[in-house]
């Protein structure tokens, strides 16, 4: 870990920029983690003792339309034969597209060499139930390692998970019943969501193992998880995952029409924080292959180059304008289709 300047740190940054990013500087994790022959790191997910990549391949993206089955499976394959352990999934990605593509790809021998991660938008029991099943049907598998509540943005997703005949009773059934390891969440709207769902759950003696939330560049400006939520997960030993790192498109977008910073540089800002996995994209060969770069050339940062990263892109972060999950229904895949909350 590179010791900290403060004399550097406000020479380099404003005032302003340095409260923002003084929250998320120590990782205690960069002094955990591994590194292995082929360039992976790997870091320990929380409280459970798992080993991770500390890049995990996006399930959304293996399921687009401009992929063919075939494609989706070869590139899958490709990410774990390089050392990506951390799939993510969800049971809605591409009316289920996502999921069995990822089922076929972990046959022959591949289910076994990753930590299987998907999600349901179940708010009910019967509901979840019903998503649980359907998604280890569409695995291919009796398991699955880490099963999260996708979605988690609105004040009351809490109370319903939580509630008599929640979606809460279905999870805990099927970890019981060894379909389900480790328990999550996720969400994207506001960090005042998550910071209400670690409190219901307090109420409730229920210690969640791992949490995903929107992590990059333009977050610590806005609505910020990084400053919110982070500390707190770490705090209580809970598995931080990140994900949006280019915000689906629109600040890799910004940064590459303003010459703002690389792809690369965004995604060391984000394995920088304290997360075990930071999630990304992965629809090609190309794209694959920064990710794999981006992890290979990756060194703790220092303040100061944490604090320019920040403030390279301030004046477009400052109003969520680019952060198109936060501030619009653009990513709001329940709110589109309720019924499946149940």
């Amino acid at each position: 870990m590179l010791p900290i300047d403060r004399r550097e740190f406000v020479k380099t940054a404003s005032s302003a920029t340095a409260a923002i990013v003084a929250e998320h500087l120590i990782n205690p994790m960069l002094e955990a983690e591994t590194t292995t022959g082929n360039g992976m790191i790997y870091r320990t997910l929380g409280r459970t003792g798992e080993r991770v990549s500390a890049i995990g391949l996006g399930g959304y993206h293996i399921g687009r339309p401009s992929l063919t089955d075939a494609d989706a499976i070869q590139l899958i394959r490709q990410a774990v034969d390089r050392g990506i352990t951390f799939l993510d999934n969800c049971w809605d990605y591409n009316n289920g597209t996502s999921e069995m593509r990822m089922g076929k790809a972990l046959a022959d021998g591949y289910r076994n060499k990753v930590f299987l991660m998907t999600k349901i938008d179940g708010r009910t029991k019967a509901a979840a139930s019903q998503q649980i099943d359907e998604s280890l049907k569409r695995l291919q598998t009796d398991h699955v390692d880490l099963m999260q509540f996708h979605e988690v943005i609105r004040l009351e997703d809490p109370d319903r998970i939580f509630s008599d005949g929640g979606g809460m009773e279905a999870m805990l059934e099927a970890k019981k019943a060894g379909k389900v390891r480790y328990i999550g969440f996720t969400g994207h709207k506001d960090p005042l969501v998550h910071l209400r769902m670690l409190d219901i759950a307090r109420q409730h003696s229920f210690h969640f193992h791992a949490v995903q939330m929107p992590l990059n560049v333009m977050d610590a400006h806005f609505r910020s998880f990084a400053k919110d939520v982070l500390p707190v997960l770490v705090r209580e030993g809970i598995a931080p995952l990140g994900m949006k790192c280019f915000g689906d498109h629109t600040i890799l977008d910004y940064m590459l029409a303003n010459n703002t910073m690389k792809p690369i540089e965004a995604l060391h800002y984000c394995l920088n924080l304290p997360i075990a996995v930071q999630i990304t994209g992965i629809d090609s060969p190309q794209i694959l292959e920064q990710a794999l770069e981006a992890v290979r050339t990756f060194k703790p940062l220092s303040p100061a180059q944490v604090a320019s990263l920040v403030e390279r892109v301030r004046p477009a972060a400052l109003e969520g304008k680019y952060e198109l999950y936060k501030t619009t229904p653009h990513n709001d895949g329940t709110a589109r289709n309720p019924q499946y909350l149940g």
